[in-house]
């Protein structure tokens, strides 16, 4: 892979060998791939990269991407094209917990400048940035589809609607307690394919 395609991210070679599914992920991918026609691998593009993602640290290093370049057979092109168009996929190193407040009209018109600017005073931290201690990083979105109970933040596979600063305690207390790290496949994704 060459730095055209990942721009200013440099490539390990090293890293990229080491860079593989666990059996568990792999079943995964497999059974996301097996959902489309053999002709239209691609298609799987989006799910396997949240499941790479999720098996890699919370973010899609170049290698990584490289690497489910190869699973699909598809050109690393492809997969940066697609990684870096979608605000989903984090192509630098995250918090555990990405906090994607939702920006657009019924969000905004309901607090949700407000619920960033409070985000931002209790973590420290500005947009797009990550806490010092590597739990949180801070991110706003195009619609989430949750207009009706705006407004309303992401984090992983889930949504926290009505948002209120209680609320934004309560979540924040929640998921440092927990440490763990938040991503789309908390879905259960057997289910829901």
């Amino acid at each position: 892979m060459s730095s055209q395609v990942h721009g200013a991210q440099k490539f390990d070679n090293a890293k990229r060998s080491e860079t593989v599914f666990s059996e568990d992920a792999m079943k995964t991918v497999q059974t996301i791939i097996s959902r489309y026609p053999a002709d239209k691998i691609k298609s799987a593009l989006l799910p396997v990269l949240h499941v790479a993602q999720a098996e890699f640290g919370g973010w899609l290093s170049p290698e990584t991407m490289d690497y489910v370049a190869s699973v699909l057979k598809i050109k690393p092109i492809e997969v940066f094209e697609v990684a870096s168009f979608y605000s989903m996929y984090n192509l630098k190193p995250m918090g555990k917990c990405v906090l994607e407040v939702c920006q657009t009209s019924s969000c905004w018109l309901n607090g949700a400048e407000d619920i960033v600017k409070y985000i931002e005073k209790k973590l420290n931290i500005k947009v797009g940035e990550t806490t010092k201690d590597g739990m949180f990083s801070l991110k706003v979105a195009e619609c989430l589809g949750s207009c009706g109970t705006a407004p309303m933040l992401q984090c992983g596979a889930s949504y926290h609607e009505n948002l209120t600063y209680e609320k934004v305690d309560s979540l924040l207390e929640n998921y440092k307690a927990e440490g763990k790290l938040k991503s789309y496949t908390d879905l259960d994704y057997k289910n829901t394919l």
